[in-house]
């Protein structure tokens, strides 16, 4: 009785210590599940953007919302002339009107692609707009019963989603020292002159055909638009100029578009 009595004692510790463990496993393969899908939702989401596709409709189905918290700063980027204003998308509807829902791939892959800085000027002023662009998606990849077309909308709750903040901005100073293209700090003719003059044409060049993409994505996506603890950027340069463009009958809605093809000639 009493070698059985410390078998059973042995066993019990081991199993604590198995049960103790489970848990963790469970959460290490439900985070790789995680990570595998955001690394393939990356990879459709950001060829959709540097391609400028405008056909992916099926993206109706899982792109829930869109906003962009534009912010306005004087020319120094130091002081706010304007404060946050979120401008909203929907799949049934939009801030403004008329109406401008996500009801089509090119709108959703155009506001996707809005630059991070734009020009910003009225009758009292110019300056910066900064745009702040967020998308809340359901994971495209994953479990055939989540995805459309499933309805239900117990089941999209519970299914994965994230949250994706884009970002678009033109090749600048951040990939080379400015001093280079300062040609105006030497006597004219003169071969520190002519070689950054050359170089400032270049890199005009490249600010209006060459864009960093960033794609940041967190979650899962909980109530009240918050967030869990995963996180994971990618970053790409995307070739071809960034072309602004309108809907018929939507000037107020501007969309953007890579064109691969086609690119900005030195002045």
């Amino acid at each position: 009785m009493v070698e059985i009595a410390i078998s059973l004692a042995i066993i019990g510790f081991a199993l604590v210590a198995i049960i103790g463990v489970l848990p963790l496993g469970m959460n290490v393969q439900k985070d790789n599940r995680e990570e595998t899908i955001i690394n393939q939702d990356e990879t459709v989401l950001m060829n959709a953007i540097r391609n400028g596709a405008q056909g992916l409709d099926d993206l109706t189905n899982y792109v829930m919302a869109i906003t962009n918290y534009v912010t306005v700063y004087d020319q120094t980027m130091t002081k706010v002339v304007q404060n946050t204003v979120p401008n909203w998308y929907t799949t049934t509807n939009s801030f403004g009107s008329p109406q401008f829902p996500l009801t089509s791939g090119s709108r959703i892959v155009g506001l996707l692609s809005t630059p991070k800085y734009l020009a910003w000027s009225t009758g009292k002023g110019s300056g910066v707009a900064s745009n702040h662009v967020v998308a809340y998606v359901r994971s495209m990849s994953g479990p055939a019963f989540e995805k459309f077309p499933q309805k239900n909308p117990d089941v999209q709750d519970l299914g994965f989603s994230y949250r994706m903040t884009s970002e678009v901005l033109p090749y600048g100073t951040n990939y080379y020292d400015p001093s280079w293209t300062n040609y105006t700090a030497f006597p004219a003719n003169s071969p520190d002159y002519i070689w950054r003059y050359n170089y400032w044409l270049a890199a005009n060049n490249l600010q209006a055909s060459l864009h960093d993409v960033r794609l940041t994505f967190l979650w899962p996506l909980l109530a009240r638009g918050r967030t869990g603890n995963g996180g994971q950027a990618f970053r790409t340069l995307a070739s071809g100029q960034l072309l602004q463009t309108y809907e018929v009958g939507f000037p107020q809605n501007p969309l953007y578009f890579f064109q691969p093809q086609t690119y900005v000639k030195s002045p």
